[in-house]
């Protein structure tokens, strides 16, 4: 895309393209949205201790992530509402992903349904499950398990919605509500405006098919009221219900990282939901080591202020197998569609690229903590 360099030309791009309550949807953050900053500053608390006089003439990105090979330690993350960015969000997110050989998790308040994700993409499709009726759930399991989806990832962060300011300020909400600060927010952005009036209005497609027509749980999940009362004895019974990998998503603390591997889960996602969920979450990136250390043999994948290649390097140094783009590779959907996350993908894998050359690096396997370090603290003053 011409005059675009960065994850934050894309973010410029997509800002542009974008109505303002849209925009502030995928951007915005829970409470005062401190935890924006101090996911991005985790990454910065880190630099690198490179290795010189080290033949790095080829590097290799290719890892292993649950028993399978990767050409890069990257997965896209699951997101809900992506048909507000860019007509069948999901879609484009699912073939750039398989394009680029990755992962693609779809959401449970995706705007296409699991089945037909699955119909139109060839790749490793997996399926994040929100709980909010147990019943709906094992519905969900089983379609996702049908359709051949190969993982499952179960959020365990939104017991209750975040308080999100922008979202109500805007009064977000799908369908959209009608009134004239949208009517104009919209009519200032045409290009918008007119993918959504000519591919329809976005829809919880999980929630409306033949088998499931529920608006009571559509409305649910988009306030993100969960069941509440999901525990550990139930992350058994899904682990028992469920044939594939299984992922639990919004860990943060090495003994709930532990339990999990102990009650059959393959692994775990360090996340603070992107810092929506609430502020003083710990950072996913400071956590990585710890819970690192406390389940040695499991798969630990971080999300949560990844915006570069670097910020990748740095991750899998303190002990992840993979990362997750979230907003990145939303920018890139909202800014130009499927080429948009094709490219957000491309710069980051560039970006690792580079980075394993200058720290001298020649593989992502032969990364240790010995290749990062605190930053030292900078003296006041001059």
């Amino acid at each position: 895309m011409k005059g675009v360099f960065d994850i934050d030309d894309y973010r410029a791009k997509a800002k542009k393209r974008l109505p303002a309550m849209v925009f502030d949807y995928l951007e915005g953050a829970a409470d005062d949205e401190s935890g924006l900053d101090h996911n991005r500053a985790a990454f910065h608390r880190w630099e690198f201790c490179p290795r010189r006089l080290v033949d790095v003439s080829a590097r290799e990105q290719q890892t292993r992530l649950l028993g399978k090979s990767l050409p890069t330690p990257l997965v896209i993350a699951p997101t809900g509402l992506n048909g507000a960015f860019w007509p069948k969000g999901d879609l484009a997110l699912a073939k750039a992903a398989a394009g680029a050989g990755i992962p693609f998790a779809l959401s449970t308040a995706s705007n296409m349904s699991i089945e037909e994700v699955a119909r139109e993409v060839q790749g490793d499709l997996w399926f994040q499950l929100y709980v909010v009726h147990k019943n709906l759930a094992k519905s969900f399991v089983e379609r996702a398990w049908a359709a051949e989806y190969s993982t499952l990832i179960l959020t365990t962060d939104v017991a209750v919605n975040g308080f999100r300011k922008r979202d109500l300020r805007n009064g977000f909400a799908m369908p959209f509500r009608t009134s004239v600060r949208a009517a104009c927010d919209g009519l200032t952005h045409p290009k918008w405006l007119w993918s959504y009036l000519t591919n329809g209005m976005p829809q919880l497609r999980n929630f409306a098919t033949d088998t499931t027509s529920d608006t009571a749980a559509q409305a649910a999940v988009l306030r993100r009221e969960m069941d509440a009362g999901f525990d550990w004895d139930d992350l058994k019974r899904l682990r028992d219900a469920w044939p594939g990998k299984l992922l639990v998503k919004g860990i943060l603390t090495s003994a709930d990282a532990t339990r999990c591997i102990e009650a059959g889960a393959d692994g775990v996602i360090l996340s603070n939901h992107g810092a929506r969920q609430h502020a003083g979450l710990p950072v996913p990136a400071n956590v990585i080591a710890a819970v690192r250390d406390a389940v040695p043999a499991s798969d630990l994948i971080v999300d949560s202020g990844v915006r570069t290649g670097a910020d990748v390097v740095k991750a899998i140094a303190l002990g992840a197998n993979a990362v997750m783009l979230g907003r990145a590779t939303l920018y890139g959907l909202a800014a130009n569609g499927e080429a948009g996350v094709a490219d957000v993908l491309a710069m980051i894998r560039r970006d690792i690229d580079r980075t394993l050359a200058l720290i001298g690096c020649p593989a992502i396997s032969a990364l240790t903590r010995d290749f990062v370090a605190e930053r030292p603290l900078m003296a006041a003053g001059r």
